[in-house]
């Protein structure tokens, strides 16, 4: 299996940023980088952010709108804010994240940046009042928090976790070892990708693994091996790949969630990308990863 380290896809969680957690409730010390020309600022308008060519655009402290001012950390002795503003976005380059993603594997050092302020600006947009009273919200600490001042009761963002996984059978690295792709209900024809789904309370990472696969497949998996993980907040997701050892290949699919399931071996595999008969994944998944891995060559 190839490493993870050598696949550019798991780039979106490399360490890039100090995330400076000690300095979010400064005010004197974030005053005194809001006044540094070399601090830079990402403007969100909601949950959309200007962009050029594809790719986010930073601009100084002076050239940013008034908003809930978030830390983000710092990186290459610059200072990361993030400034995020109530009132829709205007014109076709206020994109969402979705828009540049793909792009910021092109840039893996302001990726992990850019992830943590379309995380944030999710999580104000969507959390305005207090879960046991139902008063407004104030953001504090740097935009990482948000305190009701009628109860007490303090907010944090909200992550939730996904499992994603490459279901495989057979001896590992043998010519007959197989993976299971699946084609999602609305998908087209030739898209077919690793399983996937969200933990459930009180449930571990590895049983999410196995209830996930035999919900979707009715495939039953044995051992079940980390593989890396991801931020994706879209809008609050971590996503948690992992190899999934089947027991056998027996497929009993869900209609409402799989179109069509097939098995690979890694020629197979490999045929159908080259002859076009399976469309290659896209390239900012964590799921191109783990195929990837698996058969052990690019696919992009």
């Amino acid at each position: 299996m190839t490493s993870t380290r050598l696949l550019p896809h798991l780039a979106l969680s490399r360490r890039s940023h100090d995330r400076l957690g000690v300095r979010r409730s400064d005010d004197a010390w974030l005053a005194e980088r809001w006044a540094d020309p070399k601090t830079r600022v990402l403007v969100i308008r909601g949950n959309r952010m200007h962009a050029a060519d594809g790719q986010p655009t930073w601009v100084s402290p002076a050239d940013a709108p008034d908003g809930v001012r978030t830390l983000l950390g710092q990186h290459d002795g610059h200072t990361y804010f993030a400034v995020i503003v109530d009132d829709k976005e205007t014109g076709p380059e206020w994109v969402g994240l979705r828009a540049v993603v793909a792009n910021l594997l092109a840039d893996p050092a302001h990726a992990p940046l850019v992830l943590h302020a379309i995380g944030l600006a999710e999580w104000h947009l969507v959390t305005k009042h207090c879960p046991r009273c139902g008063a407004s919200l104030t953001p504090r600490a740097a935009g990482h928090e948000l305190h009701c001042p009628d109860c007490g009761r303090t907010q944090f963002p909200r992550t939730d976790a996904a499992v994603i996984m490459a279901v495989v059978h057979g001896e590992p690295g043998t010519a007959e070892e197989r993976i299971l792709l699946a084609r999602g209900a609305g998908w087209p024809e030739a898209r077919f990708s690793t399983l996937a789904g969200f933990l459930e309370p009180g449930e571990t990472l590895e049983d999410a693994v196995r209830r996930e696969v035999d919900e979707e497949v009715g495939v039953r998996v044995g051992d079940v091996e980390f593989f890396g993980n991801q931020p994706w907040p879209l809008p609050a997701s971590l996503m948690l790949g992992y190899i999934a050892h089947a027991d056998d290949m027996t497929l009993h699919l869900d209609p409402d969630e799989i179109a069509e399931a097939r098995w690979f071996t890694r020629a197979e595999l490999a045929a159908a990308y080259d002859d076009g008969t399976l469309l290659r994944p896209f390239g900012v998944s964590i799921s191109q990863s783990l195929v990837e891995a698996w058969l052990g060559a690019a696919i992009s």
